[in-house]
């Protein structure tokens, strides 16, 4: 399992924020945009105005889309805590049998979770483990 930082958690890696992935462009800055396109266009050949609403629906179907996984990156980090609180406490054993114990603590990345067992032994919580 690869160390990524815990869900919710500021690492102050900036390569982890949407801004350093590329240019963010929020909707005043695509007006602005649009009104410089109005501006410098040939007037021999001016765009036609549906061509211009039809950006700008374009550009709110693109910003309602960022909002919705947004919504669901907080609904996915709220059941992930749901689930490690749900086996805090219960016995664990992993697929192959071999580590077995009472889950003392969980640590939720952004690819899995990691049960910290009494006695010090960690267990990933990956398909084939056994809760009881």
């Amino acid at each position: 399992m690869t160390t990524t930082p815990l869900v919710g958690s500021s690492t102050g890696n900036t390569s982890d924020s949407p801004k350093a992935n590329g240019p963010s462009v929020d909707y005043q800055s695509f007006l602005k945009l649009l009104v410089a396109q109005m501006k410098n266009q040939d007037p021999t050949q001016p765009m036609d105005g549906t061509a211009y609403v039809a950006q700008l629906a374009q550009f709110s179907n693109v910003e309602q889309s960022t909002l919705m996984n947004q919504k669901l990156d907080q609904i996915l980090a709220s059941a992930s805590l749901s689930q490690a609180d749900g086996i805090i406490g219960r016995t664990v054993t992993s697929a192959d049998g071999k580590i077995t114990g009472v889950v003392e603590s969980v640590k939720i990345y952004s690819d899995g979770m990691i049960a910290k067992l009494k006695g010090g032994a960690e267990l990933p919580i990956t398909a084939g483990i056994v809760i009881s």
